[in-house]
């Protein structure tokens, strides 16, 4: 159960995946992942864990609430 908080850019992969987000796809400057007509484009932070404002925005944009996102 991920916490709503900082998290390392290979665990938040993991966890869209069981969302059940495909991919791990390239374009333009950024990486992205597709679950049906959704789209959402994931950071690179360079070795550091992806922070709770980042992350917020990350999962408003793939319409994941808090409640959600903590119950995996």
């Amino acid at each position: 159960m991920p916490r709503f908080g900082p998290i390392k850019r290979i665990d938040l992969i993991k966890y869209f995946r069981k969302l059940g987000f495909d991919g791990l796809f390239s374009g333009g400057n950024h990486q992205f992942m597709i679950k049906n007509n959704l789209i959402v484009r994931l950071p690179n932070p360079h070795k550091s864990d992806v922070g709770k404002e980042l992350l917020h925005k990350i999962l408003k944009q793939a319409n994941i609430n808090k409640t959600t996102w903590e119950e995996l």
